[in-house]
């Protein structure tokens, strides 16, 4: 029951708010003659989406007690009657009424009074005057309700809007200047509120704007100019006095107002009914709460710079770039202390004298013919065990064969010697192996420590120099998105380094794939901007747009694979990867055969290297990191890898190849070929990748191939021919024809899996 009573009472509330909101708009003219300004309220405030059935009767009642006549109330139905139903029409048909139809409909409610004019021999220059002042004031109130009812108190207004609401309080002082209740001031205590406001709230220029535009509304409607002067001088002395608590502001207005009534003179009578307005006003701004207040705040406060947020900012990455040039130097010291862990393997010639060492204390230590062996005939002793143990080594068993007759006529313990030998050298190959594994795993760490330190490096280098924000297009920016009915209630706007510039715009959730946003946002920085990430604000129903400088060039690809004929699966992995800095990642990874063996090796290998890329460690280190792990693993996994890397901002194309066969770029006037190199990843360890650096150009073609395309050919001749004769500009009916024509060479018979990769180059 209470909450019906409540309901209710804000009806009522609304109601009486509209009413004299129409009543003051009724009493507002332009020098008595023209009173325009009451219908374009009514249609602003239901643009607004206010409700009609509380408009209409507020309207009519505020005109009635206006000027209670019948022709004036003709003019009021006709009015509301041009309003009301194209209303009610466009709900019908479920659609929402544009601005330009309310200017519409606006201009046809005004034709009765247009035409009473004319029968009661009134200019009707001066009243189609009138019907324009009401629509532009209709489009003034339009943008201010767009920017506090619609939008909220969310963002400072634009400049636009500024000028609207200084527009909507010049017409409302216009109405309250004739509206006295013996010699009680309704626009004393309007302007004395707004002013306290503006004062407390906005700049110091705002403060003075709005009262002079206070005063000379007040002229406008009675071309009596009392009021510009006191209005002056109360914002002057307001903001004089402006100080952290509201009552020095208050008191300084109450005692220049009595000065500029007893003392002056300025008012032709003064007493405490002349007073009583701005004690009302004050009393009503000292009790406003301060998150009221902080609210108002942001929509006057248009050069508020956020100095100190900014600060705050660079700071941050001040004490960012310094705890990350720690942390690299921190991960290259423990890069530096795993690589002095490695174990130094013994040549071959320290583990024969080792093993001769074993043998002879193990074997020969008991032998009566021992001095005879081992002093007498030493230096072919020594020979023929040094012999054995390399033959061991090489063959992994050295048998009775192996040994020189001299030594089998005179030594009884062959048998022995060959067991032990044999023994000792699987053993220690053994080892071998184990320690060579471990010293390759404490390489792997050392490498990625060594990565790490030069990423964090790298970021400390990007961070070091502080980020300078524009204030002045983050303002346009916000004006410009508000002219194009796009909703921003924040925008951010620095320059990342001498090439990038970035900029964050929060946007309503309906209004962020909208493609005016990239356009205004590049019109206004003065180059191509794009967006390259968005996700979900902090607050509800709004979206954060981050845009960034757009690249030079842009690229398309186009990809096709055909399986090798008796195989389920494609030994072939294909993967393109977007990395940071407008780079572009196209991998090929051929697992060696074909099936889902080699497709395993294929999709280990290629995960493998993109995440290194993702993680932002440099070609070399990842290729050689990628190589020592595939080489630990038990199973033999064996990869080609052909990887290109695509600078979209500078045109550079990185092609990094590992017995990948070889690529080509394709231009207007030639058809280049990348050469090709190195064994399979995996195979060997220290098996470095061929590197070649390329410029490309708009519309080139990078072409990426595995053995199973390149092998169809007979030549490379004949397949720079066939690249040459596909004339097609789309990537990937490219990709699709160099497959078919790979194809038709073997009669249609895929002899190996085949894999095209095509990237077209474009500019952005």
């Amino acid at each position: 029951m209470n909450l019906k009573i409540n309901k209710y009472l804000l009806f009522v509330l609304q109601f009486a708010v509209f009413f004299g909101l129409f009543f003051v708009l009724f009493n507002a003219s332009v020098n008595m003659v023209i009173f325009p300004f009451a219908f374009g309220m009514l249609f602003a405030l239901l643009w607004a989406n206010q409700k009609v059935w509380l408009l209409v009767p507020a309207y009519i009642l505020a005109g009635v007690v206006f000027e209670p006549t019948l022709e004036f109330a003709i003019c009021m139905l006709v009015t509301v009657f041009c309003l009301i139903v194209p209303y009610f029409a466009h709900i019908l048909a479920k659609k929402t009424m544009k601005k330009w139809e309310f200017i519409i409909f606006a201009i046809l409610s005004q034709t009765a009074v247009v035409a009473f004019d004319c029968v009661n021999g009134f200019s009707p220059i001066l009243s189609l005057v009138s019907v324009v002042v009401g629509v532009v004031f209709m489009l003034a109130c339009m943008n201010i309700f767009e920017a506090i009812i619609i939008r909220g108190f969310t963002n400072k207004l634009t400049i636009l809007e500024t000028v609207s609401l200084f527009a909507v309080i010049g017409v409302f002082c216009g109405g309250l200047v004739v509206l006295n209740i013996q010699n009680f001031s309704f626009l004393k205590l309007f302007m004395s509120f707004v002013l306290l406001i503006f004062a407390f709230c906005s700049t110091p220029l705002l403060t003075v704007l709005v009262a002079a535009i206070g005063g000379i509304g007040a002229l406008v409607a009675t071309n009596n100019p009392i009021f510009v002067a006191p209005f002056l001088i109360w914002a002057l002395v307001c903001l004089l006095f402006k100080k952290r608590f509201r009552i020095f502001m208050v008191v300084s207005l109450l005692c220049i107002e009595i000065i500029i009534g007893y003392y002056f003179k300025l008012y032709t009578s003064f007493g405490i009914i002349e007073i009583l307005p701005l004690l009302i006003s004050c009393a009503v701004f000292l009790v406003l709460p301060k998150n009221v207040m902080k609210e108002v705040s942001i929509i006057f406060n248009l050069s508020k710079d956020r100095i100190a947020m900014k600060n705050v900012v660079n700071r941050n990455r001040e004490i960012l770039h310094k705890r990350l040039g720690n942390l690299s130097e921190i991960f290259n010291d423990m890069n530096l202390l795993y690589r002095r862990l490695l174990k130094s393997g013994m040549t071959l010639q320290e583990v024969q004298g080792v093993l001769f060492q074993e043998i002879s204390e193990k074997i020969c230590s008991f032998c009566p013919e021992k001095n005879h062996c081992h002093r007498t005939h030493a230096e072919s002793t020594r020979k023929v065990f040094d012999d054995l143990i390399k033959i061991s080594f090489e063959k992994g068993r050295a048998t009775l064969l192996d040994i020189p007759s001299y030594l089998t006529s005179r030594c009884k313990q062959t048998t022995a010697i060959l067991g032990s030998i044999n023994t000792l050298t699987a053993q220690y190959k053994k080892y071998i192996s184990m320690t060579h594994d471990v010293d390759t795993s404490k390489l792997i760490i050392a490498d990625q420590l060594l990565g790490v330190s030069k990423i964090m490096g790298e970021l400390s280098k990007e961070v070091e120099t502080n980020i300078s924000f524009d204030t002045a297009r983050e303002n346009k920016i916000l004006d410009e998105l508000t002219y194009h009915n796009i909703i921003c209630i924040d925008a951010v706007v620095f320059e990342k380094d001498i090439w990038t510039m970035e900029t964050s715009v929060v946007v309503r959730n309906e209004d962020a794939e909208k493609l005016r946003i990239c356009d205004v946002v590049s019109k206004v920085c003065g180059k191509k901007m794009s967006v390259f990430e968005s996700f979900s604000s902090v607050r509800p129903g709004y979206t954060v747009l981050n845009l960034r400088t757009a690249p030079k060039y842009d690229c398309l690809f186009g990809v096709s694979q055909h399986t090798k004929n008796g195989s389920k699966v494609s030994g072939d992995t294909y993967s393109v990867v977007k990395l940071d800095s407008d780079r572009l990642l196209f991998v090929i990874s051929d697992g060696m055969g074909s099936g889902e063996k080699a497709e395993n090796a294929s999709e280990l290998s290629i995960s493998l290297i993109e995440n290194f890329y993702r993680a932002g460690f440099d070609n070399e280190l990842i290729l050689s990191t990628v190589n020592k792990l595939l080489a630990l693993h038990k199973e033999e996994i064996f990869s080609a890898m052909d990887i290109c890397v695509i600078d979209e901002r500078n045109g550079l194309a990185d092609f990094i190849k590992m017995a990948a066969p070889k690529s080509f770029i394709l231009s207007e006037d030639e058809c280049k070929i990348v050469e090709t190199g190195s064994l399979p990843i995996g195979i060997v360890e220290n098996s470095k990748p061929l590197t070649n650096k390329n410029v490309i150009s708009a519309q080139d073609f990078v072409i990426l191939v595995s053995d199973g395309i390149a092998d169809s050919f007979e030549s490379d001749d004949e397949l720079v021919s066939c690249i040459k004769s596909i004339k097609t500009k789309n990537p990937q009916e490219f990709s699709e024809e160099l497959l078919q024509r790979a194809l038709a060479c073997n009669n249609g018979y895929a002899v190996d899996d085949m894999t095209v990769l095509v990237v077209k180059i474009l500019e952005s």
